[in-house]
């Protein structure tokens, strides 16, 4: 398949970081749909109270809602990330596209449960297509090095910015009605879909050669069934026989997934990426980052609004400062990854994410915001700064034909690892007995384990990161900092 590189070579030959706005039109729209899928992914959570009491669902029907997107977005991420590569970028991000844009509507039109939850498991298949499409776009169009690295930057930052600003979408648009939260990306993923299909080049020939359709089905179920097993094991309980066959089962598809990549002649996974050492590092370190998030927002939402009676609105503006902060370090976020390297800025920010979980474990029944809240807050949002330099380092030294390969490793390792994590969460939690009339006092100490679980996650990924500085990971500096860590390869 031809690179895209090719469009910007000439731009970039004189200054890799000056684009033309044909270029910069490419880019926005990427970062407008990986911004969607943010969005859907914790916009959602919001609304969840008033879903269930215009149609009268129970809590576990609600938790479908969310779960059911989960199940879609990261059980099928690896393929459509290895899909890109093989049947053409352009082809499938357009595709995707316009199925996240129907499924919006329908879901913002249909009231039974069953065709609502549908619809969230459609947009989450969707976006596993789009998300590492759109990565391996960029990384393919963009030379590795300065180019590259302001791109992934600026489009990470939108990433993180869907997620962090979810809440505040989600309180403003539940204000006016639920199925708002629905209706909202539908005339934004309809204009980008028309900016899509004039700005992304159109497909070379695609790869020679057989495709891998006995790879793709057994680890496309054994990622569903990992993520189906994780979602509701809390439920029918981690130790029960359901819970323990589908892990023996997931165990067994992952098993011949591995024999039969070593076997077939053209692999969906090339096994070796797998080995590659950035792409381990950054694949860890998203799951720190995104798992601890999103189980501290989980714990956050239900007690302030449940217990202390926050309004959506109120709690949306509480976190706002953490999507504020992402989509600020977009203007600097590249120049620390060119000046320190992808390894240091990981390792910085996500211990800062760990010291402010540390410090939001002071929470009482009456907390003071702009004393106990917001330097807690503050500090959390600096570990997602650091997501533009996880991916930066996921796909270095990558070759152009598993770029999309790498980019659903790294999506995946987001989306299936926050999973568990959330679900871990839940259980711990879920175990502490107190009911909704319990005090605020007795629910805080049933939500504080969980905390305490969230900000021991980052702590280990905090860990893990800073092993960069030590003195058996590092390597003479050939070409700056970016360089550095590529001769980590290996050949």
């Amino acid at each position: 398949m031809t690179s895209t590189a090719s469009l910007s070579a000439a731009d970039q030959a004189t200054d890799p970081t000056r684009w033309p706005l044909r270029l910069w039109g490419l880019l926005i729209t990427l970062c407008i749909v990986l911004f969607l899928d943010g969005l859907d992914v914790s916009m959602i959570g919001v609304a969840l109270p008033s879903i269930g009491a215009e149609l009268d669902l129970d809590t576990s029907t609600l938790q479908w809602l969310v779960s059911g997107y989960i199940l879609g977005y990261g059980g099928l991420l690896l393929l459509g990330g290895r899909t890109a590569d093989l049947l053409g970028r352009r082809k499938v991000f357009l595709i995707a596209l316009a199925v996240f844009a129907v499924a919006s509507l329908v879901g913002g039109l249909v009231s039974d449960p069953a065709l609502l939850i549908a619809t969230r498991f459609i947009k989450g298949l969707a976006a596993a297509f789009t998300a590492p499409t759109g990565l391996s776009i960029i990384t393919t169009t963009f030379a590795e090095g300065k180019a590259r690295n302001k791109a992934l930057s600026i489009y990470t930052v939108f990433g993180a910015g869907g997620y962090s600003m979810g809440l505040l979408f989600g309180g403003l648009m539940t204000g006016v009605g639920w199925r708002w939260t629905f209706l909202l990306p539908v005339p934004i993923a309809i204009a980008a879909l028309i900016a899509a299909f004039a700005l992304i080049p159109k497909d070379g020939k695609a790869e020679e050669g057989g495709h891998d359709l006995l790879g793709a089905l057994l680890s496309t179920a054994g990622m569903l069934l990992l993520v189906y097993t994780v979602v509701t094991a809390p439920e029918v309980g981690w130790a029960s026989g359901r819970t323990i066959g589908s892990f023996l089962a997931v165990i067994a598809l992952f098993a011949a997934f591995v024999i039969t990549e070593k076997r077939v002649k053209h692999p969906l996974v090339r096994l070796g990426i797998l080995r590659k050492p950035t792409l381990l590092r950054a694949s860890l370190a998203i799951v720190a980052v995104a798992g601890s998030y999103f189980s501290w927002q989980f714990i956050v939402t239900l007690y302030m609004q449940d217990t202390l009676e926050w309004s959506a609105l109120k709690l949306a503006m509480a976190l706002l400062p953490v999507g504020i902060m992402v989509v600020g370090s977009a203007f600097f976020s590249e120049k620390l990854i060119d000046r320190f390297g992808t390894g240091p800025v990981i390792a910085v920010t996500l211990s800062v994410m760990a010291i402010g979980y540390l410090l939001f474990l002071r929470l009482d029944t009456a907390p003071d915001y702009w004393t106990m809240l917001l330097p807690a807050i503050l500090l959390i949002g600096i570990g997602w700064v650091g997501f533009p330099a996880i991916n930066v380092q996921a796909t270095s030294g990558i070759d152009d034909d598993e770029q999309g390969l790498a980019a659903g490793v790294l999506q995946t390792s987001m989306q299936v690892g926050a999973a568990i994590v959330l679900a871990v969460t839940t259980a711990i939690v879920t175990s502490g007995g107190h009911g909704t009339s319990a005090t605020p006092q007795e629910m805080l100490d049933t939500y504080r384990p969980g905390l305490e679980f969230a900000a021991g996650v980052t702590i280990v990924g905090a860990l893990f990161a800073l092993t960069v500085f030590l003195p058996r990971f590092r390597k003479p500096v050939v070409d700056g900092p970016v360089v550095e860590e590529k001769v980590l390869e290996p050949a």
